[in-house]
């Protein structure tokens, strides 16, 4: 298996305070993922700043699209956007959109499996769709419970589907590893970096611990 692809969620709602963070970890990332809150507050001018400073990384919108997949994923591609992430639970014909405006501008369209409740069953039909990566993602409130991704990622690992695996939920240093043996493609951190006292330090250290992991 390849490397794994380090992914940076930058959330905050500060414009400026954001290219700055993205500036900070750049030589350690491979994606940098504008957050959901991040892209709603700032909008395409955002994707469209960050395109242009770093045109050799990868770039994530976290859409979240609920519905009008292809019309709302269109224009984020259209400026610069290498991945856009579609909602499992909106169904198979909104996610269809976003494959199709993915197909047309030679990006990606990730299906994030949050709060889906038959999950295989969704990454299955995705898969089949034409999705690219298949995000495995436990999200903020239901980590402030005690849940993590890693039992959802072992299921998804296991279909053995033409999709990379995308894993997001609460990552740090001590679970790193763990979660590249296994199976994921794209390991996306943000809190453990970006709150950080150093977030370059931070995001070198992932790095570090992703390439000494064997598989």
């Amino acid at each position: 298996m390849a490397r794994p692809l380090i992914q940076m969620a930058l959330d905050s709602l500060d414009f400026d305070a954001t290219v700055a963070l993205a500036e900070q970890v750049a030589p350690h990332i491979d994606i940098f993922e504008i957050g959901t809150p991040c892209i709603k507050h700032n909008g395409i001018n955002l994707l469209k700043a960050l395109r242009a400073k770093f045109p050799d990384k990868l770039i994530l919108v976290d859409l979240k699209t609920m519905d009008a997949g292809e019309y709302e994923a269109a224009p984020f591609y259209a400026a610069g956007a290498d991945i856009c992430t579609v909602l499992g639970v909106s169904g198979l014909a909104t996610c269809v959109g976003v494959i199709k405006a993915a197909n047309a501008y030679g990006a990606e369209a990730q299906i994030d499996l949050i709060n889906v409740e038959d999950k295989l069953a969704c990454a299955r039909a995705t898969a089949g769709a034409g999705a690219h990566i298949m995000g495995v993602h436990t999200g903020l409130d239901a980590q402030a419970a005690g849940h993590t991704p890693f039992a959802d990622l072992s299921d998804i690992a296991r279909l053995g589907l033409n999709v990379r695996i995308s894993v997001a939920g609460g990552i740090k240093p001590s679970t790193v590893q763990d979660v590249v043996r296994a199976g994921a493609n794209i390991i996306v951190v943000g809190a453990a970096i970006y709150s950080a006292p150093s977030p370059a330090e931070a995001a070198r250290e992932i790095r570090e611990l992703v390439e000494a992991t064997e598989v």
